[in-house]
């Protein structure tokens, strides 16, 4: 099972994403850590494959991260579950209302995302949490997948880092919606609306920093500015957050 909460199309895309081999240095590198793993996960399976979006297929709002951390989603095969990122960004969720767990750990333990579902432009971990620019563009044509399929709901989006803009601008364009021209700039707490080229809704879309250690711990991205963040992205996709 590759997570909760797909059905139909969106878990076919979701097993298609899983068995991905299209970038011989990511599958070296995500192997490779499977192999020689952390020492506190030692006697742990990792998953060492493609980890695909989660969360319910009818979901308003999408949170678009990096990659999968190597010994995080690359060993739970659960995008941002298993490591500190991941636990300060389920943190912020289940603060806001849009999941039902705090901390999360691993595929069994429960875990549902309410109304949201998280997903990246890339998803093979990537060596030093780098992926190159042609690993990104040849990963972009699963994320205007996941976006056409989510299209009759999803009505906001987070991109949690520049580089997730920079690689979520050209898929929100094949998938339903019009980017300007000059394209927008990311900054924490910029706020864009891409009217839709196929006649629907529009969709609002949220920078945020990423919710890497290196922000985190400098403080450049506090919890209160992320829960914020998801706050405003929440309300937006018409979800019930819950307040301060």
């Amino acid at each position: 099972m590759i997570h909760d909460g797909a059905s139909g199309a969106l878990h076919a895309l979701d097993t298609r994403i899983a068995s991905c081999r299209a970038c011989p240095r990511l599958v070296a590198w995500r192997e490779e850590a499977a192999r020689v793993k952390r020492a506190a996960f030692a006697d742990e399976e990792y998953w060492a494959r493609p980890v695909p979006g989660f969360g319910p297929q009818d979901a308003r709002l999408l949170v678009l991260g990096l990659a999968p951390a190597a010994h995080g989603g690359n060993r739970t095969g659960r995008m941002f579950t298993g490591d500190r990122s991941g636990d300060v960004l389920f943190h912020a969720f289940h603060g806001v209302g849009l999941a039902n767990l705090a901390q999360p750990l691993a595929p069994g333990d429960g875990l549902r995302l309410l109304g949201t579902r998280v997903t990246a432009p890339v998803h093979c971990a990537p060596p030093q949490n780098k992926p190159t620019p042609r690993e990104r563009d040849t990963c972009r044509h699963w994320l205007a997948e996941e976006l056409a399929l989510l299209r009759p709901t999803v009505r906001a989006v987070v991109i949690l880092g520049a580089f997730g803009w920079q690689a979520a601008l050209p898929a929100f364009a094949e998938a339903a919606w019009t980017v300007p021209r000059p394209r927008p700039r990311f900054g924490h707490g910029a706020v864009v609306r891409l009217a839709a080229h196929d006649g629907g809704p529009p969709l609002d879309v949220f920078g945020c920093y990423h919710v890497s250690q290196r922000n985190t711990f400098t403080g450049l991205l506090t919890p209160a500015m992320l829960r914020t963040v998801l706050r405003n992205a929440g309300r937006a996709a018409g979800l019930d957050v819950t307040e301060e």
